[in-house]
């Protein structure tokens, strides 16, 4: 855990992973529980596999996604600079439900494209209480080096061959790439997974510790509720080859 209740933890995060979204939900109930701070940073998807062949590399989706992960980001990267740290955390929290959570969507939201438009993002900025002006953000390219620049210093902290999320215990902490959920877990098992991650973290010779066999995440916009086990590979969120 953190040395005191006021260290920060760092999270990174790219909006359209699910497993990222997943972690996110878990920090936010441990965070609650333990009295520590989260701060809220970029990494991008698209741009950590700018170098890469989409065609080769991904099934045909993904680079839709990803690239509305970058232009959702853009937006996050604005509220963030209007309306401060606190207003980002609402506003993640909103995002991650409406791509993730929410069984009934408007017509095409379906489309990974959707995401990253003005229409998607508009009324979250408003159950978000956040300007709708923010919205004109996703097309907003001055936001892109400081996405890069956290991208590039998530991966500086972990290695290159990781994913979303990355997390660091501390602003001069332990970072790791992880974990990797598929179902939220309950408050008294989101401390004790806390624990042990943080013990695994803080060893110096820790380096990985991982399986590819996993479930589907457990989440409404798979179509797979709480306790359903689809088994999967397709969706592993530990290979920037098969990032959601």
């Amino acid at each position: 855990m953190p040395d005191s209740a006021n260290d920060t933890v760092r999270f990174w995060f790219d909006p359209v992973c699910p497993y990222c979204w997943l972690t996110s939900t878990w920090i936010r109930t441990v965070a609650r529980r333990r009295g520590f701070p989260v701060e809220w940073r970029f990494i991008s998807l698209r741009l950590l596999n700018a170098h890469v062949d989409y065609e080769s590399w991904f099934p045909p989706e993904y680079e839709a996604g990803h690239t509305a992960g970058l232009r959702l980001l853009r937006v996050c990267a604005a509220v963030r600079e209007q309306e401060g740290a606190e207003a980002l955390a609402r506003f993640y929290e909103e995002l991650g439900a409406a791509v993730f959570e929410r069984e009934e969507v408007p017509e095409h939201s379906g489309s990974r494209e959707y995401r990253g438009t003005h229409a998607f993002v508009l009324p979250v900025l408003q159950r978000a209480g956040l300007p709708a002006e923010l919205a004109e953000s996703v097309d907003d390219t001055r936001h892109d080096p400081t996405i890069q620049a956290e991208t590039d210093e998530a991966l500086a902290l972990t290695g290159k061959d990781v994913g979303t999320p990355i997390i660091q215990i501390g602003v001069d902490g332990p970072a790791f790439f992880g974990p990797v959920i598929s179902r939220k877990p309950s408050d008294d098992e989101a401390e004790e997974l806390w624990d042990h991650v943080v013990g695994l973290a803080r060893f110096p010779g820790f380096a990985e510790l991982k399986r590819s066999l996993r479930e589907r995440p457990q989440l409404a916009a798979f179509g797979v509720g709480q306790g359903e086990v689809g088994l999967t590979e397709d969706w592993h969120a530990g290979s920037r080859r098969q990032h959601r």
